[in-house]
């Protein structure tokens, strides 16, 4: 398959204040094209031409790195954008909040859980809300890995590279993460992952 870059499903200035039209303006048009680009270069005569996204991921973890930085991270961002929504956050749909109660004990938990993981990655990468083994998990990682190729399903997760946030918030990650969960984030989007990660 060829990546292409997906329009954002909103304006550019439609998250502000808490994301600003030149973050979404640097970091879909420049970086995440980028992915794009340098992924279908990448790809080209490899064993990888064809295949879909997830198996490009998947099988390119760990023994390309050319192809898995850029096809890890253009994965990452097709549902990062979808993530988030103007007027987002707010209650969670009834079937994800039992099962975030289920497992944490606690909506509240739960972002406090996911907030500490975005902090407590040193340097690039990502926290996550997974599916792993039927469950729900908080998990981080490094540059553009995700739960895909450490055995879980992504439902939710939120990106801590440096252009994501630096132009709106400069080194104060904490506020990133919890504006992201309190005013950005798309559970109606999770949910439907996490129907579909159960299945």
């Amino acid at each position: 398959m060829t990546f292409t870059l997906p329009d954002l499903p909103y304006a550019h200035d439609a998250l502000q204040p808490f994301m600003s039209r030149e973050t979404l303006e640097y970091h879909h048009d420049k970086h995440h094209q980028a992915y794009v680009t340098n992924g279908n270069n990448a790809i080209k005569g490899t064993e990888f031409e064809g295949k879909s996204l997830e198996e490009i991921v998947k099988g390119s973890y760990g023994k390309n790195p050319a192809v898995f930085n850029n096809a890890g991270q253009h994965y990452n961002h097709l549902h990062f954008w979808k993530w988030m929504k103007p007027n987002g956050g707010g209650k969670l749909p009834g079937a994800l909040e039992k099962a975030v109660v289920d497992s944490f004990g606690s909506v509240d938990k739960i972002k406090e859980d996911f907030v500490a993981a975005g902090v407590g990655q040193f340097g690039s990468g990502w926290a996550w809300l997974e599916v792993k083994g039927g469950k729900l998990a908080i998990s981080k990682t490094p540059n553009g890995e995700s739960p895909l190729v450490h055995g879980g399903t992504p439902i939710l997760g939120v990106d801590v590279w440096e252009h994501s946030y630096y132009i709106d918030y400069r080194n104060r990650r904490p506020d990133y993460l919890k504006a992201f969960l309190e005013s950005l984030v798309n559970w109606d989007y999770v949910a439907e992952l996490y129907d579909g990660a159960k299945a």
